[in-house]
């Protein structure tokens, strides 16, 4: 191995223990669940927003948009121009639930409107969703550290997870939120870096790039074909797939998952968490581009030299930062990436470990224990779901995209969470009877189109969350009937 190689490993090695000891550093402010999983609501609205940025996009977006773009074009920004009308409906509809009270996650405003055993469904729906998803995003760390240090999957993310685990189970929300900040920065940071130096790569440069791109219609953004063929819901990237799939998506995820909107609720305010949210979108559209952008260089790259890209897709832009990219700078891009993995995986085990005391645990409890008590049932649940994570990781190998497997991972459960919370907030005579059907139906519909069906992920969230807002609407009318002639 060169020396030069040694500089590499040796800025990778300086950020894992420089972000580590970083992160480690918040423990003594964790005295209470408050603190533990809401940073005791003293992050200002800018560092929520970059948290927020980084759980958005993470390694999946890192390693799997520029793979899109390769492959096709930049007709995945139709679908960010959702995630804008999504934040419409969130700041409208529910951020003022949620700061009704204090709560500590999204699944208490469940219990208020309906009932415990709906809180324990829509709990339960998003442990299941997001262990899942995020098993597959630990499975696209193993991606980048198997390129770089040539170890199998399991070693490969093993490395990572323990040392996220390590100040996420120390620095709980605080740390989440600070270690995202600095993440994100050296992510973005990375991939402009790369794109200055993919470009030293390509004779001609960027007019060549967008001369090849434009020929090959690479940045085409926008499909506003419409018809009711089954080719048309079958394609993911159309104006109208993009856009409401989105939209939908990004309410469900922002609106009524735990690892979303437990970043809301560590906000000051209202106020500042609305401000959090909306400039948020800013930074992922800028964002999505350069990622995208960075895919058609790649694209170019392999053209001019005639070369056959690396398989599966995923591996071209961390292969090509490794292994084309001046020592020294492929290190600090390949730890960029870590860091999106990292502050991603960390607030991931924060909200499992506070959905599954808050909402499961605690209620539970007959005698109801001290807070320090508590705080450290947080931190084992924190280890117990790290653990977790690693095993469905190992399941995930023979994924294809890492970036359409996790949102689509996704996309089944979000639609049968937003359409029961869009009951709870939009309507008043269904009850949780009601809401459980269907949610239960929604469910089982979305499993159905993701695995009978060729319709695109795209669509999943807006028919799970129709089919559960109408059955349950409808179921209403009959248990209200039921119970009338119950109590007669």
């Amino acid at each position: 191995m060169s020396e030069m190689r040694w500089l590499d490993y040796g800025v990778i090695l300086a950020y894992l223990i420089g972000i580590t000891a970083f992160g480690y550093r918040f423990r003594e402010s964790q005295k209470t669940l408050k603190d533990y999983f809401l940073g005791g609501r003293d992050a200002p609205w800018w560092a929520i927003a970059f948290s927020i940025v980084s759980a958005e996009t993470s390694t999946l977006t890192v390693i799997g948009t520029p793979a899109i773009s390769f492959n096709g074009n930049f007709g995945f920004l139709q679908v960010v121009f959702g995630y804008l009308l999504a934040r419409i409906i969130i700041s409208v509809l529910f951020l003022p639930q949620y700061f009704r009270g204090e709560m500590f996650t999204a699944y208490e405003l469940m219990l208020r409107r309906f009932g415990p055993n709906i809180r324990k469904l829509t709990a339960g729906s998003f442990l299941g969703l997001r262990a899942l998803a995020e098993g597959v995003r630990v499975f696209a760390i193993s991606i980048v550290v198997s390129i770089v240090l040539g170890t199998g999957e399991l070693l490969s993310a093993l490395a990572i997870v323990s040392l996220t685990l390590f100040y996420t189970f120390e620095g709980g929300m605080t740390a989440v939120i600070w270690t995202d900040v600095i993440q994100m920065c050296l992510y973005v940071a990375g991939a402009i870096l790369s794109v200055f130096v993919i470009l030293q790569q390509i004779p001609g440069g960027w007019d060549h790039v967008a001369e090849l791109g434009r020929a090959a219609h690479k940045f085409q953004v926008f499909d506003f074909a419409v018809s009711m063929t089954p080719a048309f819901f079958a394609k993911t990237y159309s104006f109208w797939a993009g856009v409401l799939g989105g939209c939908f998506l990004t309410t469900a995820s922002h609106g009524t998952e735990q690892l979303m909107v437990q970043r809301l609720l560590s906000a000051k305010n209202e106020r500042e968490a609305r401000l959090a949210l909306f400039s948020s979108w800013f930074v992922i559209l800028f964002q999505f581009t350069l990622f995208l952008v960075i895919g058609v260089m790649l694209w170019v790259y392999y053209q001019d030299a005639n070369l056959p890209p690396p398989e599966p897709r995923d591996r071209i832009y961390p292969k090509f930062i490794w292994d084309f990219l001046p020592h020294g700078v492929s290190g600090l891009v390949i730890a960029a990436i870590l860091a999106a993995a990292m502050s991603n995986l960390s607030a991931a085990l924060n909200a499992l470990a506070s959905t599954t005391v808050m909402d499961f645990i605690k209620p539970a409890d007959k005698v109801q224990r001290s807070d320090s008590q508590y705080l450290s049932l947080a931190k084992k649940m924190t280890v117990l779901w790290c653990a977790i994570l690693l095993g469905i990781a190992l399941l995930a190998r023979s994924i294809e995209s890492v970036l359409e497997a996790g949102l689509g991972i996704a996309s089944i459960i979000y639609g049968a969470l937003l359409g029961v919370f869009l009951l709870g907030l939009l309507t008043k005579r269904t009850g949780e009877r009601a809401a459980m059907i269907g949610m239960s139906c929604g469910l089982a519909i979305s499993i159905y189109v993701k695995f009978y069906t060729s319709i695109a992920w795209t669509w999943y969230v807006l028919i799970g969350s129709s089919i559960t807002f109408l059955v349950a609407l409808a179921a209403s009318y009959l248990v209200t009937e039921r119970e009338k002639r119950l109590h007669v």
